[in-house]
Formats: C-alpha cells, structure tokens, sequence
C-alpha cells in the first residue's frame, strides 16, 4: 500500500497530463489538446532522459522544483529577507544608498531597528561641543618625495572595476558622476576604455597581472604602452595590483566568447583566445625587483603617484616588502588594502569564503606594520571593501586609514539590485554585462547624477558625525572616539580592543605583540619567501628548532 501511494504520488501530475490530452481530443478542444501534448511530451522525455534522478522519479512535477530553486533568491529577497540582514549586503543598506543616489531624505522613524545590547555593537562617541561642519568635501594629498605630480583626492572613491566585468554604460555613468562630483575612479585591472576617457572623470590606473592595456604580444608589461596612456592628464596615479579581495592568489579567465572587438582592443588581447589574468606577476618577483618595478613607473607617467593594491596573505610578505622600501629608500606614494570580503563578480566560493584576510585585520596589519617601521608618515593607505555608509567610512578612517573606496555602493547607486548575476551576462538592471541590449536599460545621465549624489551625501553624512564628536576634519578621527561592546557585556574603546603599534618598535623588534617581531625577522627584501632560520633563531624555544635549517640544534641550559 505505501508503494502504492508513493508510486501514485510520483506519477500524479504525468498521469493528469496525459487525462487532459485525452480530455482535449475527446472535447476537441484546442488548448487543452496542446497543453495536455506538451505535458505529455515533456512526461515521456523526463522519463527517459538520464541526467536528472528527479525528472526520471518526477515526471513533470519535477520541473517545478528547479523552477523554485531559480527564483529561489528573488523570493528570498522580495519576501523573506530581513531588513537588517547582510547577505552580503542588507536590505537597509542598499535602501540607504538608494535613497541617497537619488537625492531623497534619508531619514528613519521611530528608533533603531538594531539591538544595542548585542556583541559586537559599536557607536561613536559624541562631544558636549559639537558643532555642524561648513565643508564636507574633505581631501587629502598623495605623493611621496619621488612624486612629482602629486593629487589631491577625496576621501571617498570608486573602487576597482573593469571595463568587461562592468557595461559600458555603467562605466560612464560612474566615471561622468565622478566628474561631477570630484572624485576618483579606479579603471579596475581591464584597462582604460573609450567609456572611461569620454566624460574626463579623474582616473586611478590599474595595472594587474595581465598588464592589460600595456603589454605586449606575450602578455608581458610593454614599457612604451604604459607611457603613451599614464602621461594622459586624466589618468592620476598609477595602481598595482598585486591581489585582490574576492580571489586573492587566484588569477582569472574571460572566456574568447565574452570578448567583443571592444574589449579587444582595450586589453590589448586578440579575439577567439581565452583572455588570461595570471595569479601573479611577470614584471617582478622579489620585494626590490618590485620597488624597480613602482618607480619604473612612476618615471614613465611623469612622477605621477604610484602604488599598489592587495588583499593580505602571508603576513611577512608585505613586511617583506616594507624591508625593501626601507634598504632602498624608496617607497611607494600609496597602499591600498582590499578586504577579503569584497569582490564585485565571479568568484570561486572558496576563494570568497576561505581565502584572505577581511579588511579591518588587514588594513591594521599595514598600518602597525608601516608605523613599527617608522615609515607610516611616508605612505598613504586606502581601504576598500564593504563600505556604503558614512558610518563606514568613519570608522576606517578612525582605525587609521586615509581614504575609503567603494565598489558596490556605486554599483547599487548606478542601479544594481543584487541579484548576483554578475558572472552570468544577464544583469537585470545592465550594470554587470556586456548584452547591448540589456545595457541599454542604464540611463548614462540620470545614473551620473545618483552616483555624485551617493557620493556627496555619504560625504555629508561623514561631515556630520565628525562634527558631532568636535573634530573638524576626518583626519582627525581616531580609535579612540568609538566605542563596542564585548560578549561579556563589557565596552571598551577601539583603542583598546585592536591591537596599535609604537612608532619604530619592529626595527628594535620591540612590538608590545610578539607575533609581530616574529613575522618581522620572518621578511627579508630579497625574497617573500619567509626566512625560517631567522625565526628560529629569534624563537629559541621553537618546536621547530633545529629541522630543516641551517641554524644547529643545541640544548637549552
């Protein structure tokens, strides 16, 4: 009897076509003899086929289950989403950015929707003299002694994104609304395209393991390629991109079908070849050979400011790094630090999940590493990762940090709904593909214009809550004005709860935490292989000591 019903449950909706196909002919009725033949159809085909177990135990029906499954994360979205829930970005954050591209209040009623209580809350800490802020266009200047065009950027910028990986329309929305709005637009590693050179907007140049847009047939760096493009007056500073946070250590392919004459020519790549992004550089492959690396193009841009991009990996590496600017007396004009938990397209999951350091351990692992050094002074550090709000910003800019870039934000503000399609060339909304037809939908100046509006509004935003603790300038934020609740319901200052330097202490190997003097004699500029004998050596009580080492074991007294 329960195979019975089981097998009549199975088969119901096969059975029920194939008595409305009989039905339509008997009645002679058209539409049902069609719906019923499809049916039908469709129940022998399921049958027989053999790629899915479903449709062969659940003819018909079966389908209506993968039907679910594809609008699964629109329902999810539309339906049963809360407001306050990050996946990856929550329903009150993408509102919020919203409301501010396009202009209008976004104020709230009635109280937080946040419980204040919980672990891991934090909040500002205000002043008794507060006082609202006249200029909210706060800027700061890039470039070292070896700079000899220096920029003067805002705070809050466009983060990396490739013509390819965005539309067209959408990368001339953002670079028009940065126009508009002063600010900065990363070009991302696909190089400088005709849609970011036709409204001006200021330009931050990546340059990525592929050199796209200068390299030779070979895929290698092409020094005179460089040089005719970074002269440009709208290109302003040149980026390495060592690694970035969706992949870090992953190169990346776009596949020959993807690419069109005008990405072609942009990258510099030939049509009906898979275009590849190795994982990692050919240009340099030593801390030094890439401090040659960035003042080789700081000399061919002009002395326009350079630096470089990455997602932390293995600690000692960037401090190997540091090494090499210290010996040679050469350092970068800027450092930007990308978080594991960004990424604007395709990604491996675990690559996106597992692999990486999120953004706030990186950003700090970079700047106590540079103030250990003694060189913070020197250097300027960006941030980029999920950072939509001015709340964000501020407290980026509180732990240390000299400017915040966004991608995703502009992308909500340029329309995106996140529907992570993005790798699929089917964006709803023509942000992310590169279907003519879909991109069409993106309005170039009424994009242009909410994406100045987020960016000046977010400003607005930071002016405000710097002005509520007394200060005048974001610069002068620090950790020190936030506050965040531990799991004991305990509160302590940003001050005290990370982890920050004392200026020189890892040139005396002196860090108050001793895993930083230990990744320190760890680095060595001549390779960003760590030096295990040197930390032997540091660490005499090492289980290690002894293995696979030059140092000779001997006992403790």
């Amino acid at each position: 009897m329960p195979y019975a019903v089981g097998l009549l449950l199975r088969y119901s909706t096969f059975a029920a076509s194939i008595c409305l196909l009989g039905a339509g002919i008997l009645l002679m009725h058209w539409s049902l003899i069609i719906i019923g033949g499809l049916a039908t159809a469709l129940g022998i085909y399921d049958l027989f086929q053999t790629k899915h177990s479903i449709l062969s135990n659940y003819p018909v029906a079966g389908h209506l289950r993968f039907l679910f499954e594809d609008f699964r994360p629109e329902i999810r979205q539309y339906f049963l989403e809360d407001e306050k829930e990050k996946v990856p970005f929550s329903r009150q954050q993408r509102t919020l950015v919203y409301q501010r591209a396009k202009n209008i209040s976004d104020t709230n009623a009635f109280g937080t929707l946040d419980d204040l209580y919980k672990q891991g809350t934090e909040w500002f800490l205000q002043s008794a003299v507060s006082a609202p802020l006249k200029n909210k266009d706060f800027r700061i200047d890039v470039g070292g002694k070896r700079c000899k065009q220096p920029y003067n950027m805002s705070v809050f910028n466009i983060s990396a994104m490739s013509f390819g990986s965005l539309s067209a329309n959408a990368i001339m929305a953002l670079n028009h609304g940065a126009k508009i709005g002063n600010f900065t637009h990363d070009t991302g590693e696909g190089a400088i395209s005709p849609y970011h050179r036709k409204f001006g907007g200021d330009l931050i140049w990546e340059i990525g393991t592929g050199y796209f847009g200068c390299r030779d047939d070979d895929g290698n760096f092409d020094a005179d390629s460089f040089a005719e493009k970074a002269v440009d007056d709208q290109v302003k500073m040149i980026e390495i991109k060592l690694s970035q946070g969706a992949k870090p250590g992953k190169g990346g392919v776009l596949p020959s079908s993807k690419i069109t004459d005008e990405i072609s020519e942009t990258r510099q790549v030939p049509r009906g070849q898979d275009c590849v992004s190795p994982a990692s550089h050919s240009a340099f492959s030593t801390p030094l050979e890439l401090v040659e690396f960035w003042q080789k193009l700081r000399d061919l841009s002009g002395g326009k400011p350079v630096g470089f991009k990455l997602c932390i990996g293995q600690p000692w590496q960037f401090m190997a790094i540091v090494k090499a600017m210290i010996e040679t007396d050469n350092y970068p004009d800027f450092i930007v630090v990308d978080g594991a938990e960004g990424g604007t397209g395709a990604a491996p999951v675990e690559f996106m999940d597992s692999v990486g350091m999120p953004l706030i351990d990186g950003f700090l692992l970079v700047h106590n590493t540079l103030v250990g050094a003694g060189i913070r002074d020197k250097i300027k550090v960006g941030v980029s990762g999920k950072i939509v709000s001015g709340f964000d910003v501020a407290r980026m800019l509180a732990l240390g940090a000299d400017w915040c870039n966004s991608a995703r934000g502009f992308m909500f503000a340029v329309g995106c709904i996140q529907s992570r399609s993005c790798h699929t060339n089917t964006c709803p909304t023509g942000v992310a593909t590169q279907d003519p037809y879909r991109q069409q939908a993106l309005d170039v100046p009424t994009k242009s214009e909410r994406v100045a509006n987020f960016h000046k509004n977010t400003l607005k935003s930071l002016g405000s809550i710097v002005g509520a603790v007394g200060l005048s300038h974001p610069d002068d934020l620090m950790p020190y004005h936030i506050a965040r609740r531990m799991h004991d319901g305990q509160i302590k200052l940003l001050s005290k709860f990370y982890y920050f330097a004392d200026k020189g202490a890892l040139l005396e190997q002196s860090a108050r935490s001793d895993v930083y003097n230990q990744m320190w004699v760890m680095a060595t500029a001549e390779s960003f292989l760590a030096d295990n004998d040197a930390l032997i050596a540091y660490n005499v009580d090492s289980r290690d000591k002894g293995k696979s080492t030059k140092i000779p074991a001997f006992e403790l007294p």
